[in-house]
């Protein structure tokens, strides 16, 4: 289901063109009937996408492959941050050597700006602003 669906846009002016013939009386009506339209459609889409995604695991379970983890794999999510780490190290040493206290605190800010940035591109609510797509099972 899309921000832009035509259907409950029409339903939508369709309710607020009753409210204006029928009165303000009908309001709490109007609206519940519209809601619960929503959310038939929304049931729906969420049905879909499910029984969509259950397919694909089924598939993906009878070809003998497992499917991708949504927010990456084990090596891929701990090898960073062990890698990061591992650089920490030279890294305080560094800032410590050359800025002291201030130089270490900038070390690792920087070093957790990084981990935060490299965790923050597998969050869904950011995936679905840029455009892209968790997975295929999604519209």
């Amino acid at each position: 289901m899309k921000a832009g669906d035509p259907e409950l846009r029409n339903e939508l002016d369709a309710a607020l063109r009753a409210r204006g013939e029928l009165g303000s009386e009908y309001e709490s009506a109007l609206v519940e009937s519209f809601l619960e339209k929503v959310e038939h459609r929304l049931d729906a889409t969420l049905d879909r996408r499910v029984r969509r995604h259950l397919a694909e695991q089924r598939v993906s379970l009878a070809r003998g492959t497992r499917p991708p983890h949504p927010l990456g794999g084990f090596t891929e999510r701990y090898g960073f941050a062990i890698v990061s780490l591992v650089l920490a190290v030279p890294l305080s040493a560094i800032g410590a050597e050359t800025a002291h206290t201030s130089g270490l605190v900038v070390a690792w800010l920087g070093i957790v700006a990084v981990n935060a940035v490299h965790a923050a591109r597998n969050w869904p609510f950011l995936q679905r602003r840029s455009g892209h797509v968790a997975s295929d099972w999604e519209d």
